[in-house]
């Protein structure tokens, strides 16, 4: 299978030398062609989307940095780019690059006032009961494979276990959580069935806001509609979806990444026989070589203007290279491994638009209690198939094990 042949649009000669960021060679070793862009280009690279369509990859930890805090320079409405004319309908990546009226695309004093909501709404979780709640739901998800003695720990289990705790976070309860799901999984899957899932995900958080309005509780949705920001029934919807979809497949992705290293690393064994210490380390690990959002899209220009050496056009579509930013050699050591105990990865972005620190805080009580259980409970895990078999998502944007089979002594189930 050869890679497409690059067409630069026409009056942009940057992009003449643009690297795809699809086919089987930026799938199969993503870090490299990364290395290869910045060794070109510098911090900031020439790139094209599927289709031919140009955008501009920021892998410098500064440039990056420098980005999400200009965000009058860099703005996050993507109404503003100039390539809407000539981009088609069905364009696969259309729906990820058109704004919606959500905190996720709101800009100047509208995201302030509904970003204030979502911060306040998220630090009223209590990490205790997160922890516990979790805790029951890893046993529960445990419980359906332990006697077994195989699972795979994506779909079964890294999966399950964050969204599960985020529709409790929310407030849903137990006959309105398999609605979400599988409204939710149609969405992701992206079959004929996506759309109707999106519309149903919404219908799901409206009935859920609206339930809230009548009968308050101790849970995010209630807390932002009593928020003093007066968010309106469809103002909430629409910021809940993001917050579930923003969180579960970043920390499903994150608890996988970090079990894949734990199971392939001859340094974290101690963990598999019990030890503690390792647990945050891999976390922390994954974050840097393997973080689950890769690159996310992302910016467009406000103005002309010039970033890591390169001239950027007003309307320019600019992507976040998180991974890329991570891997950046001026904040790595000399040894390309990241000091032990360095949280300063860009994983969760950064600037307004970053994840709420809070949202931070709730995903690593998830992805930590749901490596301890699973290690408490099946303390001789070990990979079932060779490293070499485990198979990335073919994805730009996000770094994710398609499976993980595992093997393990067939344990007791919980009562």
């Amino acid at each position: 299978m050869t890679e497409p042949a690059i067409t630069p649009p026409p009056g942009c000669p940057a992009h003449a030398g643009a690297a795809p960021l699809y086919g089987p060679r930026f799938q199969t070793d993503p870090a490299q062609v990364y290395q290869e862009l910045r060794a070109t280009h510098g911090p900031v690279a020439p790139v094209e989307l599927a289709g031919g369509v140009p955008a501009w990859l920021v892998m410098g930890y500064r440039e990056l940095q420098l980005v999400t805090s200009q965000s009058k320079v860099f703005g996050r409405d993507s109404n503003r780019w100039h390539a809407w004319p000539s981009i088609p309908e069905d364009w696969p990546l259309r729906p990820m690059m058109t704004s919606a009226p959500s905190v996720m695309y709101a800009e100047g004093t509208e995201h302030q006032r509904r970003r204030a909501a979502v911060d306040e709404a998220l630090t009223g979780v209590d990490a205790y009961e997160l922890k516990k709640y979790c805790e029951e739901i890893a046993d529960r998800l445990i419980d359906e494979f332990a006697g077994r003695g195989e699972a795979d720990l994506v779909a079964e289990y890294a999966h399950q276990v964050p969204l599960l705790a985020l529709c409790r976070m929310f407030g849903l309860d137990d006959t309105q959580t398999p609605r979400l799901i599988r409204a939710l999984v149609a969405m992701v899957d992206g079959g004929p069935g996506a759309q109707a899932g999106a519309v149903d995900l919404l219908a799901v958080m409206l009935q859920l806001v609206q339930e809230r309005r009548e009968h308050p509780a101790a849970d995010v949705t209630s807390a932002l509609v009593a928020h003093e920001a007066a968010l309106t029934d469809d103002e909430i919807m629409r910021d809940l979806r993001v917050l579930l979809i923003a969180g579960h497949q970043t920390t499903a992705y994150w608890i996988s990444n970090a079990l894949r290293l734990m199971l392939t690393d001859d340094r974290f064994a101690a963990s598999l026989s019990g030890g503690r210490r390792s647990i945050g380390q891999a976390l922390g690990e994954a974050l840097w070589e393997d973080t689950p959002t890769q690159i996310f899209a992302g910016r467009w220009t406000t103005r002309d203007t010039q970033l890591g050496g390169q001239k950027i056009n007003k309307g320019d579509m600019v992507l976040l290279g998180f991974a890329g930013a991570n891997a950046d050699p001026a904040v790595r050591p000399d040894d390309g491994r990241p000091a032990e105990g360095n949280r300063a990865y860009l994983s969760f972005s950064y600037g307004d638009h970053g994840c709420p620190h809070p949202a931070r805080e709730a995903a690593e009580v998830i992805a930590t209690t749901a490596i301890e259980v699973l290690l408490d409970r099946l303390p001789d895990l070990r990979l079932a198939v060779s490293e070499s078999a485990l198979v990335w998502r073919p994805s730009a944007w996000v770094r994710a094990l398609v499976a993980l089979p595992v093997a393990f002594t067939p344990g007791y189930v919980t009562d």
